[in-house]
């Protein structure tokens, strides 16, 4: 029987374990964590991440052929296969600061691997890590290895997030890279022969280490550059009077372009788009490519301005100042689906409004009131690292309130950010919320989820992003 270890129990390791074991019930597998409580969770009917599907997948495996364990060096030692999913956060001091990964967490898994080991193990790269991390994987494996032989496999992910498990099931691509060598072939034939029990031969790409490395990289750069590519055309298209929905259907019609990932919003969040792309910028820098290395900080800085910009056009907008009043909060992960709030643009435009003193109140069905408050007294990047790890902050956000549904949030608003794109907005009873806000009511979409239209016949004055502005905002343009 093959035995797989996957140290790190997190929204990577988790899934796609309980992937492995359900779809090769030959296979044990073992997902191992240092965090008690996140390991209890994952043993418990309250799974630790939100994902529709897992709860299924989990509950058919748990206990047969899929475990949930803080035993990180037996299972480390018995295994066949062990997937390292740890943290790889942005470094925040130091050399690289602010761009480069800090692979602590990646080298002491790498040391525990070299240390416990009985047998040879194939080390699979399955967390986001920069281009050549396998090499200096390598080095330490081989310098301490006790005439023990490792094999280092990258097997990038590329799940998205609210549909981890379908991508999972039915992935695009499976990539799988190793080295060059007789043995590498060995090793990637193996992880490959795993893959192969649900995955189409066809879909499963083998490559060399590095382009296996870089093409996870690659492609995030490339969606979150679509994001950033129809967000400047947002801006545009306000300033003229066009309509960004219809601009991106045109544009998305072309088939080499394709219609994915062209939706206009407030921006976008997430573990990855960010940090990776960060990542790129300083390898590039590294490798003496400066031109490169700009071209790609373009993508975050649109990021960061189309959030900017939002916070501008709520403050002038509301007479130009929001000190003291309630704006109702819609939404705070980073997207529909999951309780994620990893860079979600909803923390610097609540940070903006802050700024200006708003009194904020805020609505998602699956974040947590903890959650909210912790992110918004955390410094950039402190998320990445091991809950245990992070700064416990011992005040909380005094004008920022967390409410129960959408109802509770809006009363006595004088305006309402939708910063998710929840189903559950879309059918919400405007008329009821209008009634029970301050006059004038205003609704700031960052989404795009509302029927703009008809809340303006409620009464409503509504800001959608890239739409034409209503007369209201046009008198009152925001300031840059």
């Amino acid at each position: 029987m093959v035995k797989i270890c996957c140290i790190g129990a997190g929204y990577v390791g988790g899934p796609t374990m309980a992937v492995i074991a359900l779809k090769c019930p030959s296979v044990e597998v073992a997902v191992v964590d240092i965090s008690v409580p996140r390991i209890n969770a994952w043993n418990s009917d309250q799974l630790p991440i939100y994902e529709p599907g897992l709860d299924d997948v989990v509950k058919q495996c748990r206990g047969k052929n899929l475990f949930f364990s803080t035993d990180v060096e037996k299972h480390v030692r018995e295994a066949d296969i062990v997937f390292v999913s740890v943290n790889t956060p942005t470094k925040t001091r130091g050399l690289g600061a602010g761009k480069a990964a800090d692979l602590t967490y990646w080298e002491s898994a790498a040391r525990m691997i070299a240390d416990v080991s009985v047998s040879d193990k194939i080390v699979v790269e399955k967390s986001t890590v920069p281009v050549k991390t396998a090499e200096a994987i390598e080095k330490i494996l081989t310098h301490n290895s006790k005439g023990i032989k490792f094999q280092i496999l990258s097997n990038p992910e590329f799940l998205a997030e609210g549909t981890a498990i379908e991508d999972l099931f039915k992935p695009d691509r499976v990539l799988i890279g190793g080295r060059e060598t007789t043995e590498g072939f060995a090793a990637v034939k193996a992880l490959k022969d795993v893959y192969s029990q649900w995955v189409p031969e066809e879909r499963i790409l083998t490559t060399n280490l590095w382009s296996a490395e870089l093409s996870k990289l690659a492609a995030n750069a490339f969606l979150a550059q679509r994001i950033s590519s129809v967000n400047a055309m947002s801006a545009l298209c306000e300033a003229t009077g066009a309509n960004v929905s219809e601009v991106s259907y045109a544009v998305g019609k072309d088939s080499r372009i394709g219609p994915k990932f062209l939706n206009s919003s407030v921006g976008f969040g997430g573990s990855c788009f960010q940090k990776d792309i960060l990542n790129l910028v300083y390898i590039c820098e590294c490798n003496g490519l400066p031109e490169v290395a700009e071209y790609w900080k373009q993508v975050i800085k649109i990021n960061d301005y189309q959030k900017t910009r939002f916070v501008n056009r709520i403050v002038s907008s509301m007479f130009n100042t929001v000190s003291n009043k309630k704006i109702a909060v819609l939404g705070f992960a980073f997207k529909k689906d999951t309780g994620d709030t990893r860079e979600t643009p909803a923390i610097d435009v609540c940070k903006g409004l802050l700024g200006d003193k708003a009194r904020i109140s805020i609505y998602d069905p699956q974040v947590t009131e903890e959650q909210i408050q912790r992110d918004l007294t955390m410094n950039k990047f402190d998320w990445d690292h091991p809950l245990h790890l992070q700064p416990m902050s011992p005040t909380t956000v005094k004008q920022v309130s967390v409410a129960w549904d959408a109802y509770a949030a809006t009363k006595d608003a004088h305006g309402i950010c939708i910063l998710t794109e929840w189903d559950e907005f879309k059918k919400l009873d405007y008329e009821r919320i209008f009634e029970n806000m301050q006059k004038p009511a205003f609704v700031f979409d960052g989404r795009n989820v509302v029927d703009a239209e008809k809340l303006r016949k409620i009464g409503f004055i509504v800001y959608s992003i890239g739409k034409p502005l209503d007369q209201w905002l046009k008198d009152m343009p925001a300031l840059a």
